[in-house]
């Protein structure tokens, strides 16, 4: 009886354990591990987007039709050897191109079946001055589209982690590419164990 009360006590000791937690500015770089992060994501779509955007081909787009590009973000492919959630990648080239204001974004596949089915339900139940018709969507002139791609290279508890990120704006009238844009990032990893 004892000895499950002293398992008990330690039980309960260990699980009131204080856990330490420490708030920290959304734009400070922090590398635990070496992996790829949201510092890596921001400042790499941050840096592609700015040099997407000074680049010839928005000029003569605007020159020849008159208006801004409308851009989509197709499939950003994760083909490194860790999990990288390319949904924040995605969102955080999204938010640099429309905050500059040089291109018009259309909505994913995924946003515009929800919108779609928006409009569907509108168009039973909202009043003539208020609803939404169909067809009256804005196409995308270029879909930008790429991958995040590692090598590592390790001995013992030293690793390199390198990252390269190629994105390709491709007209969607005739499939030219129009850009095409490489970011690298370099890591040296001390005390690391061998992630895959």
């Amino acid at each position: 009886m004892r000895l499950l009360a002293v398992i008990l006590c330690v039980v309960i000791l260990s699980a009131c354990g204080s856990t330490k937690v420490q708030r920290l500015d959304s734009s400070e770089t922090v590398d635990l591990s070496g992996a790829w992060n949201d510092s890596d994501s921001r400042m790499t779509a941050e840096t592609m987007v700015a040099d997407v955007l000074n680049r010839p081909w928005i000029n003569r787009h605007v020159s020849q039709k008159g208006k801004p590009p409308t851009v989509i973000v197709g499939s950003i492919k994760n083909l490194t050897h860790e999990h990288i959630n390319t949904n924040t990648f995605v969102s955080d080239i999204e938010r640099e191109l429309i905050n500059s204001g040089m291109v018009e974004f259309v909505a994913s596949a995924n946003q515009r079946g929800d919108i779609r089915e928006e409009r569907k339900d509108q168009d039973l139940n909202s009043t003539e001055a208020t609803r939404n018709a169909a067809g009256q969507e804005i196409g995308a002139d270029y879909m930008l589209t790429g991958q995040i791609n590692t090598i590592i290279d390790a001995n013992a508890s030293t690793q390199v982690r390198y990252y390269q990120v190629d994105l390709t704006l491709i007209s969607m009238a005739d499939n030219r590419k129009v850009w095409v844009g490489q970011e690298k990032i370099k890591k040296l990893v001390e005390n690391a164990k061998l992630r895959y």
